[in-house]
């Protein structure tokens, strides 16, 4: 029974991934906001949803909104610095504000300083404790929860705000868009996402330190979301896939991830800049002409 409860561990890594890489996309692929500092969300996410269970006695049900909203909020914040920010500075930033989440972790109490929180509690319904393939059928629903929301909002007045701003603010704002704004939201929305993804990861570990949202955890999902495709919804899956499995694949190669990473995005962008689904990509194109048939 060990190597089927390795596969589902897996399956959950990759679905909690990809919520967060899911987040970059709307932030990065769908606004052009450039948002380096991923896995500082996530942080947060897990801190509150693990201090709220933990220590207020908060059921799970109502921590994993409120890390998400804490998030949110953590994304305004860095949204209301973005409009003044652009490109290099605006990366600069958001790499800072990450090294900054883990500085507080590790140096304040409150957050188990450098032993981190354990003994998170798992959700239960009706006293059935999830875990295992509960808990994966539990992150998989949400994941299309949050796709769906991904994918409706995309199609509503605020995503096409969202192209616009990312193609050409200045054209945007002749056409009445509030730049500011929407950037702003997508901060928002981005962070509440991976505040969503930091929850379900604190509950699945039950044990999380500071270390767990480091830089480079940042950089790997902004991996996931270039490989899949940054303004592709369900290329946030794929991506995540991708760069989860591949270091069990090549489990040999696995103190070399991080080089594996950025050796990874490299190639991307310069052979494929779109990702794998991307809306230029060949995968992309080639199934319109599918369809299209």
């Amino acid at each position: 029974m060990v190597l089927p409860e390795y596969y589902v561990t897996l399956a959950i890594q990759v679905g909690i991934y990809a919520i967060a890489a899911l987040g970059l996309n709307i932030t990065m692929g769908k606004a052009g906001q450039v948002n380096l500092g991923q896995a500082a969300f996530m942080g947060i996410g897990a801190m509150a949803s693990a201090i709220l269970t933990l220590r207020l006695g908060l059921p799970f049900w109502l921590a994993l909104p409120a890390s998400g909203l804490l998030a949110g909020l953590a994304g305004t914040l860095l949204g209301l610095v973005s409009v003044r920010l652009r490109h290099d500075f605006l990366a600069i930033t958001t790499i800072g504000f990450n090294f900054i989440v883990v500085y507080v972790f590790l140096y304040y109490e409150v957050f188990g300083g450098s032993y981190g929180i354990i003994g998170i509690p798992r959700p239960t319904i009706a006293g059935l404790e999830l875990k295992s393939l509960y808990y994966a059928i539990l992150v998989y629903a949400i994941l299309a929860l949050l796709m769906a929301i991904a994918r409706f909002f995309d199609k509503t007045w605020g995503g096409i705000a969202f192209k616009l701003v990312r193609e050409d603010e200045e054209a945007a704002m002749s056409l009445g868009v509030d730049v500011r704004k929407f950037k702003i939201i997508a901060f928002a929305l981005g962070a509440a996402y991976g505040g969503i993804a930091g929850s379900l990861i604190a509950h699945f570990k039950t044990v999380i330190v500071y270390s767990d949202f480091e830089f480079v955890y940042s950089i790997m999902i902004l991996s996931m979301s270039i490989i899949g495709g940054l303004d592709s919804i369900p290329g946030a899956l794929v991506g995540a896939s991708i760069v989860i499995l591949l270091p069990e694949i090549f489990r040999p190669l696995t103190e070399y991830r991080y080089i594996m990473y950025t050796s990874i995005i490299a190639v991307m962008l310069l052979y494929m800049p779109s990702g794998i689904l991307g809306s230029g990509s060949p995968v992309t194109k080639l199934y319109r002409k599918l369809v299209q048939k």
